[in-house]
């Protein structure tokens, strides 16, 4: 078994918490978009913050991803 559960058992945590993190910045994109008064404002909303926000909100599965490759060359590394 491997040594490194903990850090994989984040990983899955953070993957989680990122998929509905982008998930509800798309929301708030969305209703942000309709709440605004202005064609330009709404384009706005769509091409900068939306962008912004989905990224921000991808930040957690990023570092899952890098918690997981750690744990992956952990395990690698003591099998040898």
């Amino acid at each position: 078994m491997t040594q490194f559960r903990t850090l994989r058992v984040w990983a899955g945590l953070l993957t989680m918490i990122g998929v509905l993190a982008v998930l509800l910045a798309g929301a708030g994109t969305v209703i942000w978009a309709i709440e605004v008064d202005g064609f330009w404002r709404t384009l706005g909303v769509i091409l900068f913050g939306s962008p912004v926000s989905v990224l921000l909100g991808a930040v957690p599965v990023a570092v899952a991803q890098a918690l997981r490759a750690l744990a992956d060359i952990g395990d690698t590394v003591s099998a040898r």
